[in-house]
């Protein structure tokens, strides 16, 4: 386990160096000049605009810029916002407690209601219910985000008057946010739980288990599941990376601060240095959570062994 451990952290450098590499060149072909941006209305003259562009180390050539960022990566460094004048590291560390308390609550949302529909689907096999999960796990992945968290607000915000609409703060204020960044999450975990689930309950060892007399509770919980589980963790941990990005969404629907509105705020104002660390750290959390993954499967299944 430990060998299979470093193998795959190490396997995770060269992807996280390609991807500074992406960001990096994709963030400079936009266009617009960060220096105008930052000087506004002072950019009377060309000569204004190198001064502060030379000032910000933008007049060095690409590569040199690449390879001074990634020696700040090294020490730590994400460097400073263009615009704000601030770390970035400082930036996103004041949003993201936010983002993870709403990327985890919508993973909470989607796999409560994606397992448990997807076994109960499973198990009343080709009846009204399994037909009414499979119409919801449809509606689930066209359903755009951005209007259900509208359909949410007008309902339960608006009409009923349940929940807050916007902002961020207790736990009411998580319900609809959470709720719609984990529906589209919870019709995929749906759908592979009850195809895993389904496949597991044709095998042998099943029949003889309800051949033995166990009742059906017991067969599910202590045998069928943990077998069934292995795909399903697959698509946990690709959920996680969706749903974070999802947050972008989110936060701007619902007005909540987090890493995905600094990362929209960054994008239009051309502060590609937010972005850059804004989609560095995104990766690192994405890969992060896959490596736990992978390592869990040997806790779902001993048969499973990493040499």
């Amino acid at each position: 386990m430990t060998v299979y451990l470093i193998q795959r952290v190490l396997s995770a450098i060269p992807v996280l160096l390609g991807l500074t590499i992406l960001v990096f060149s994709l963030t400079h072909l936009v266009p617009g000049d960060p220096a105008e941006m930052m000087l506004g209305e002072a950019a009377v003259s060309l000569e204004i605009v190198e001064s502060m562009r030379e000032q910000l180390g933008l007049n060095r050539p690409l590569h040199v810029q690449y390879f001074g960022y990634v020696a700040d990566l090294l020490r730590g460094d994400l460097g400073t916002s263009f615009l704000a004048r601030r770390s970035v590291a400082e930036m996103i560390g004041r949003v993201l407690p936010s983002t993870l308390v709403l990327t985890f609550a919508g993973l909470g949302v989607a796999v409560l209601l994606g397992v448990g529909l997807g076994v109960l689907a499973a198990v009343r096999h080709n009846s009204w219910l399994d037909n009414l999960t499979m119409v919801f796990a449809l509606v689930g992945v066209s359903m755009p985000s951005f209007w259900l968290g509208l359909m949410l607000i007008f309902t339960f915000s608006l009409q009923l008057g349940w929940f807050p609409a916007t902002g961020a703060g207790g736990i009411e204020r998580l319900v609809l946010p959470a709720l719609t960044l984990g529906f589209a999450g919870s019709a995929v975990i749906a759908r592979m739980v009850r195809s895993s689930v389904l496949e597991v309950l044709n095998q042998d060892y099943v029949r003889t288990a309800y051949a033995k007399g166990l009742g059906s509770a017991a067969i599910i919980g202590k045998h069928v599941m943990k077998n069934a589980m292995i795909p399903v963790l697959t698509v946990v941990g690709l959920e996680f990376g969706r749903l974070l990005s999802g947050t972008v969404v989110i936060e701007v629907v619902f007005s909540r601060p987090g890493i995905g509105r600094l990362l929209v705020d960054a994008i239009l104002k051309k502060d590609f240095i937010v972005v850059q660390g804004v989609v560095l750290l995104s990766a690192c959390f994405y890969l992060a959570v896959n490596l736990l993954v992978d390592l869990s499967y040997g806790l779902a299944d001993p048969r499973i062994r990493y040499t």
